[in-house]
């Protein structure tokens, strides 16, 4: 029974997949077709050639998943039972089976169109307002509302017609969640050949880290500190997701995060503007591509506009109270850039600013964004976010929010009905129909853009479905990010492993798990995504060398499991310690009080470090973690994240030294839960802790720990070691036009050749409002022989020194800035003051006024 089998269904038509394994005792994975369902079987038993699992899925905690099959030589049957679906009878055989949409080829093909051009924008505002003289009022209104392409639900139930019924009356503009391409077929075929003026819909999804080859998440993939390879894997995510029909994505999300105890961090860049920026840019375009009207390409939706980040006690959709200093010196700048870069798109976040939700804010909204900031595109809800303008307490019904979201310039209205109400609203004199007609224009430039107008099925592509999705190309970006988000943490000597160790113990709950996806994935392969023990095995330590134990579940204990695990540990050269946190413990909605390894985790660790063997913890997770007990325990800590498809591989490549860490830390890991939000570019207080005054009562400090995390921003280690040398400026004075460049030489005086990211620190010594210790301002990735060293040099220009003040606006002030460079926000060596003067006669350039 052992390897990969499948099952088709014709009621519903589905496809099932299970992937059996016998690693110690057998695990059984599964999934789903066309729906991306991930089916997870915790608990496994095998009597003869019949296997039972039972599990639970994300969508209904409350009833069992379970399966029972039973082998044959190359058949199978049996039946699962999946909740709100039903038990199902199955006749499977092995393999993973026909291509699904293998006949949507012959029958998509009648519907192609050849030689579409991409339009002028001239001609699109032509067709546009041709196409608007057309419609109705509710016609109009129809393209500003979405529905779903299922009854399934993110949040509370919506209260709706069925899909296909919206769809042929003209009442929505666009659809979320149509993740198969057959649907997306079917729907798209409606909307051309029922609606009233036959205008394509946009297909909506989120594509956070991946389609179908599933990259490391966001957080993870940051500490890469990696442009090109995070706008690759957008690029490849775009490939795959534009092939099964998706044209818009609810993607990326650049909020900059500080408080780990918001689940959402795992999707973001962390706490740092200067690098979220760059990130940002990378993703939109990755996502993009050269032009929206390639069909390889999605539409880019920054998220969430803005502040959401600051969420009080890291709890999702919380209030959010900050100035407007913060507002544009924290949490702006990557939005900007990301605008900069083109995006088309942007959704409002879940949180109040100033008292008003960010859905009906026309400061932030309309003033800021679309005025200030010059955003031209589609302004879109997020999940039920117009609605929740009367939950928050700012409207008094649900007509009175629709209006304020439209005089916001909220431009689609994500799944729920509110703008249902807006004709009644225009025909009453309360909303002026040019504002309905400006929200159609910007959703229809982007129908025309894209080539929807032309061609509304062009991005209905199986035969690319085929080629591109999960192929050993993507796999490979995968895997190359993978090895290149991994963040060494800790290590005294214990890695890489030899080659030649006798045996290894491989324990804990994430030693064989193919949870390494994360959240926000929805990849019809996760069944097939490389574990732990799976990549040991691909570097030859072979079964008789892997002494496996799970020791505990991810939050629960198992019986017997501690001991069966110290048993191995006892028999073991060195122990890797495999603990984390499921894939439902971040993301959205999953925020905890408790930033630590769930207990019986921690009480397994407890017992494997009381047997005294040198002990590797590899941590899945998708936020910092309080880690010092782990720190004062474990000889070695790798934190890991979620890794996507090929995780397993990406580890052991790590582990085994075949590949040699660069990652750093692109969110600081707090020493205790009570300091967070902890992060690197705090202000000083009045009081400052120092080195001198520690012992003093009166001072910005903790009775009971430190003010330092544990593990700060920028920081990683290699398996060689790095010395930094003769830092220096090229001079001491700038003006607002003039360059100044700051060097260091660095050596790698370690035995093998690594990667080293070195960081360029600047700090205002004093301004007009007080500037953080020190930010952020350029890095750059060195690659260095045995011996060999290089000297780095960064670029300092007045924009490097420029920030938001509420007197003058964007203003780079004259006065003394201090230079550090170094391998971490902490590890830094100063290397001389600035000063930035107003300009002389005899100078170049022009000071901002």
């Amino acid at each position: 029974m052992i390897g990969l089998w499948h099952a088709l269904v014709e009621q519903p038509r589905i496809k099932l997949q299970f992937k059996i394994e016998k690693k110690g005792g057998y695990t059984l994975d599964a999934a789903m077709e066309p729906l991306p369902a991930p089916l997870r079987f915790t608990n496994v038993t095998v009597q003869g050639s019949r296997i039972r699992g039972t599990g639970k899925v994300f969508w209904d905690p409350g009833d069992e998943l379970e399966a029972e099959l039973d082998f044959k030589e190359d058949s199978f049957e049996g039946h699962i039972h999946i909740p709100l679906i039903g038990t199902i009878p199955l006749h499977g055989a092995r393999g993973r089976g026909p291509y699904m949409a293998l006949s949507l080829m012959d029958e998509i093909a009648p519907y192609r169109q050849h030689h579409v051009k991409e339009r002028s924008d001239e001609d699109i505002h032509e067709a546009i307002e041709q196409l608007l003289a057309r419609l109705s009022l509710e016609e109009k209104v129809g393209q500003m509302c979405q529905c779903q392409a299922s009854n399934f639900s993110f949040g509370s139930e919506v209260a709706t017609d069925p899909p296909e019924k919206l769809i042929a009356e003209g009442r929505v503009g666009s659809v979320l969640g149509a993740f198969d391409i057959t649907r997306v077929f079917e729907l798209q075929k409606i909307a051309v050949e029922q609606s009233p003026h036959g205008i394509p819909l946009l297909f909506n999804a989120d594509v956070i880290h991946g389609s179908q080859t599933v990259f490391p998440i966001p957080l993870a993939w940051s500490c890469s500190w990696d442009m090109e390879a995070i706008k690759e894997a957008c690029a490849i995510a775009a490939k795959e997701a534009s092939a099964s029909g998706t044209v818009y994505n609810h993607g990326p999300m650049i909020d900059v995060a500080r408080d780990a105890r918001w689940g959402r961090v795992s999707e973001g860049a962390g706490e740092d503007p200067y690098l979220g920026s760059l990130i940002a840019k990378a993703q939109v375009e990755g996502y993009q591509g050269e032009s929206l009207f390639n069909e390889e390409t999605l539409i880019a939706c920054l998220k969430h506009f803005i502040a959401y980040g600051a969420a009080e006690g890291g709890r999702d959709y919380n209030t959010v109270d900050i100035s407007e200093s913060t507002l544009r010196n924290v949490y702006l700048p990557p939005f900007q850039a990301a605008l900069e870069a083109g995006a088309g798109s942007v959704m409002n976040a879940f949180n109040i600013y100033q008292g008003v939700p960010a859905a009906a804010s026309t400061f932030l909204l309309k003033e800021l964004l679309r005025e200030e900031l010059g955003f031209k595109g589609v302004l879109i809800s997020d999940y039920g976010s117009v609605d929740e303008i009367r939950v928050h307490g700012h409207a008094k019904d649900t007509e009175e929010a629709a209006l304020k979201a439209v005089q916001a310039t909220m431009d689609i209205e994500m799944v729920t009905r509110s703008y249902d109400a807006l004709p009644g609203l225009v025909r009453e004199g309360k909303l002026a129909e040019r504002q309905i007609d400006e929200a159609v224009r910007r959703i229809l430039y982007l129908k025309y853009k894209t080539g929807l107008m032309d061609d509304p099925f062009r991005y209905i592509r199986p035969e690319k479905e085929m080629e591109w999705h999960f192929s050993e190309a993507h796999l490979q970006a995968s895997l190359e990010l993978a090895r290149k988000s991994i963040v060494l943490l800790k290590n005294d000597g214990v890695l890489p492993l030899a080659k030649e160790a006798r045996k290894v113990a491989l324990i804990g709950p994430f030693a064989d798990s193919k949870d390494l996806l994360g959240p926000w994935q929805f990849s019809r392969y996760g069944h097939e995504t490389v574990t732990l023990y799976e990549g040991l095995m691909g570097k030859g330590i072979g079964e008789e060398r892997i002494l496996f134990a799970p020791g505990s579940k991810v939050n629960e204990p198992l019986d017997g499991g501690i001991e069966a695990a110290v048993e191995q540990a006892r028999e073991a050269e060195i122990v890797i310690l495999a603990l984390g946190e499921s894939s439902d413990m971040s993301g959205e909605a999953a925020s905890r009080m408790d930033i630590v390894v769930p207990e019986p985790q921690q009480r397994l660790a407890e017992a494997i470090a009381a047997v005294g063997k040198p002990t590797v913890l590899v941590l899945t997770n998708g936020r910092p973690l309080a880690l010092s007990w782990f720190e004062q325990h474990m000889d070695a800590i790798v934190e890991t994240w979620f890794l996507g498809s090929q995780a397993g591989h990406a580890i052991a490549d790590v582990l085994t030294g075949d590949y040699n860490p660069s990652g750093k830390l692109t969110m600081s890991f707090p020493a205790r839960i009570g300091q967070v939000p902890v992060y690197y570019n705090h202000f000083n207080t009045g009081r400052p802790l120092t080195e001198t005054n520690k012992n003093q009562k009166y001072i910005s400090k903790y009775l009971d720990g430190p003010n330092e995390p544990l593990y700060p921003f920028g920081f990683g280690l290699s398996y060689t070691s790095f010395a930094y040398s003769d830092a220096k400026l090229d001079r001491s004075l700038m003006s607002a036009g003039e360059t100044v460049a700051a060097s260091v030489k660095v050596t790698n005086t370690g035995a093998i050749a690594g990667e080293e990211i070195v960081q360029l620190y600047i700090q205002d010594c004093h301004g007009s409002i007080v500037r953080p210790v020190k930010e952020l301002k350029g890095f750059c990735k060195v690659f260095l022989a045995p011996g060999e060293s290089r000297r780095v040099a960064f670029e300092i220009t007045a924009e490097e020194l420029t920030f938001w003040t509420p007197d003058t606006g964007y203003t780079a002030e004259p006065g003394q800035f201090k230079v550090y460079i170094g391998s971490s926000s902490r590890d830094v060596q100063e290397v001389d003051s600035l000063e930035l003067v107003k300009e002389s006669e005899n100078e170049r350039g022009s000071w901002p006024e």
